[in-house]
């Protein structure tokens, strides 16, 4: 397919077909007035022809001494030439001059008018200095060969006139052609611009998630079904109408099921609560056989496990409904501290280390949602990476630059461990990794979920860069406080 645009493309096609017929047009002009002249001249040749046949018969006398100049007959044209050629043989070749005036013929002509064939029609002739001549060839009754020629010059002279102003006329047309038919094309595309243009708002639309106000139409002018612009504008505001359907659809079936994990997640509190509490009830009475304590310490172990799971469903069903978080100052080198402590008592396996600046890093936020970003982090690489694994946790100060959005906090969680896979999401809720990173310590997979969450609740981001043996988290935090993302996230079915 052609990288140039449609409107240069039919200028140009319209100019090609344009010039095309110019040319033929011209060509055929000058083949015409060159054809048309030729006959003329070849008629001023005949009766020329017939004046120096008739001097001829009459004995008119020759060139020589004492010639008058009636060798070719009277009212010849100036530049006509006469030659009489006898057994091959030039006896006579003059020509007259503007002023009735003859002269002899030159030498290199007189042979080439010697040889031109007597078939009774004209011939074009170079003849040297002279130029091209249209002779005509005749044999008198006793067997004297008359030739007789006008110049061509004329005829040639105002064929390369006639073809040099078509040229220029063709230049000029094709100039003003170009200009006009550029404004025109444009003119009649500026339709389907328009609907270019309304595709491409449409386009720069958040349409992953939430709630969608898909507005934006091709106005009715631009959808005439009589026309191509009409049906391609018809046609798109179609699509639209069912894809605005769809998000319709889309966003309440979201809300429904945000509603029930939110409410699931409240009412599951309670019951995992009971549980725990009759479970740690029960293992308090030391007559239980050994079989029984040890399933009363599963039961417990799972309703811990379900209540963590509960209690990060409930955070994300928050999150995803808008809520708002608090906004104070918060030291993150502090925090930081604190939860690498704790997650060296947590995974004696692995070997922490911090990475901090000289001074404290304060950006604002939820303390308690910005420690457990953290804390999740440090979890993630504790429970998917073999003991043994370096966890380094660095703090970079990053200078804001007086636009509100810009980040003065660069959090980074690199490990050492396997890797993450390319094709695995680790964002994803319920997100499942291969047999590389194990899952020992029972990960609810929820934990990076949330760190997304949160981060993009602070008007912060967060990426992942891995590859085998390196496995870095970025997370990036403003150091003003910015307006709250409202803006649903996206919430995916829950995976079994």
């Amino acid at each position: 397919m052609s990288r140039h645009s449609l409107r240069m493309r039919l200028v140009v096609a319209v100019m090609l077909l344009l010039a095309t017929v110019c040319t033929v047009v011209g060509i055929a002009t000058a083949v015409a007035l060159r054809h048309f002249m030729i006959q003329q001249l070849d008629t001023d040749l005949s009766s020329a022809g017939g004046r120096f046949v008739a001097m001829q018969d009459h004995g008119g006398p020759g060139p020589g001494p004492g010639y008058s100049g009636n060798f070719l007959g009277p009212a010849q044209a100036p530049r006509t030439i006469g030659v009489t050629v006898v057994g091959g043989t030039v006896t006579g070749a003059e020509m007259t001059d503007r002023g009735g005036v003859v002269r002899d013929v030159p030498a290199d002509a007189r042979t080439a008018l010697a040889a031109v064939p007597t078939d009774g029609h004209p011939h074009s002739v170079d003849l040297g200095p002279l130029g091209t001549y249209r002779v005509l060839a005749s044999v008198d009754r006793e067997g004297t060969v008359l030739v007789v020629g006008l110049p061509q010059a004329d005829v040639d002279h105002l064929t390369v006139l006639l073809v040099a102003a078509e040229g220029i006329v063709i230049v000029l047309a094709l100039t003003g052609a170009g200009i006009v038919g550029a404004i025109a094309v444009r003119r009649e595309l500026r339709p389907l611009e328009q609907v270019a243009e309304t595709a491409g708002r449409v386009s720069a639309l958040r349409l992953d998630s939430g709630e969608v106000d898909l507005s934006e139409r091709v106005p009715a002018e631009h959808t005439d079904p009589r026309t191509e612009v009409g049906q391609v504008g018809a046609a798109l505001n179609r699509m639209l109408d069912n894809v605005s359907t769809a998000l319709d659809a889309r966003h309440a079936s979201e809300v429904r099921l945000r509603r029930f994990v939110a409410d699931a997640s409240h009412e599951l509190r309670t019951p995992l609560a009971a549980i725990r509490g009759y479970a740690e009830l029960t293992a308090r009475d030391r007559a239980l056989p050994p079989e029984a304590a040890h399933s009363l310490s599963r039961i417990t172990s799972q309703a811990e496990r379900m209540t963590t799971l509960v209690e990060d469903l409930l955070l994300l069903a928050r999150l995803d409904a808008g809520r708002p978080l608090e906004r104070a100052p918060v030291d993150l080198s502090r925090l930081v501290v604190d939860a690498v402590s704790d997650a060296g008592a947590a995974g004696p396996g692995h070997r922490f280390r911090l990475d901090l600046p000289d001074e404290p890093v304060v950006v604002v936020g939820d303390a308690a949602r910005l420690t457990q970003v953290v804390t999740n982090l440090l979890a993630n690489a504790r429970t998917h990476t073999p003991p043994g694994t370096e966890v380094v946790v660095g703090l970079t100060p990053v200078p804001t630059v007086g636009s509100a959005g810009c980040a003065s906090g660069r959090l980074t969680v690199t490990d050492t461990g396997p890797g993450v896979p390319p094709e695995l999401n680790v964002f994803e809720r319920f997100a499942r990794g291969d047999g590389s990173r194990s899952r020992i310590h029972g990960s609810t997979g929820l934990g990076l979920a949330i760190v997304q969450a949160v981060v993009e609740a602070h008007g912060g981001r967060v990426h992942l860069d891995s590859r085998p043996g390196r496995t870095v988290f970025t997370v990036e935090l403003p150091g003003v406080s910015p307006e709250p993302d409202t803006r649903p996230l996206p919430l995916l079915a829950l995976q079994e």
